[in-house]
């Protein structure tokens, strides 16, 4: 099983996080802020990842330390949990409509990090998440990952469906990109190694 578990403690956030690559899409989550929860359980139940993450993070002053901790924390577990590249998919990319939202993500579960997206918010805040730290979480978990991670926002309007077609793209493509293909033999890489 591709499993890990992740400590991460700050003078900001204290974290914990339970990773299982190969599980039932199950989510149980603490954080503090409730509609960041509600991607975080998108994002577990279609990729089929089984994620535990308990935060405690200084949101007296803000929510921003809260979510990149936790991306850097998940992308952390991601990495530890990934033991071994070969016979790997690698590649995946999707398509996700969430009404009127329309986002494209692709991945290449590669060992380097890059992460790059165009998403702009017409709106501040999701109920207590703030919409510019869909970016700062995102990064985290691509560097700490060792992933590359695009997004592009084909259309869309309303923030929620943005952002929760993001995090639903991602889920799809790690889904993919992590599943085992028989006919792939080792590494799908030239150099032999991922």
């Amino acid at each position: 099983m591709r499993k890990s578990e992740v400590l991460r403690k700050t003078k900001e956030t204290d974290i914990k996080v339970e990773l299982n690559l190969d599980g039932e899409g199950k989510a149980n989550l603490s954080t503090g802020i409730g509609f960041f929860e509600h991607m975080l359980e998108a994002l577990a139940k279609h990729s089929g990842m089984d994620i535990t993450l308990s935060c405690k993070g200084d949101l007296n002053v803000d929510t921003h330390h809260t979510v990149e901790d936790c991306g850097i924390a998940l992308g952390d577990a991601f990495n530890k949990a990934l033991i071994s590249k070969d016979g790997i998919n690698r590649y995946a990319s999707f398509v996700m409509p969430m009404d009127e939202a329309l986002v494209l993500c692709a991945i290449d579960l590669s060992g380097r990090d890059y992460y790059e997206s165009d998403c702009h918010f017409n709106v501040d805040k999701c109920g207590d998440f703030e919409t510019d730290t869909t970016d700062e979480f995102f990064r985290s978990f691509a560097q700490n990952a060792k992933i590359n991670l695009h997004f592009m926002v084909l259309r869309g309007e309303n923030a929620h469906h943005i952002i929760e077609a993001m995090f639903k793209s991602l889920a799809r493509c790690l889904r993919e990109a992590l599943s085992i293909n028989p006919k792939i033999k080792g590494s799908l890489s030239t150099k032999g190694v991922i």
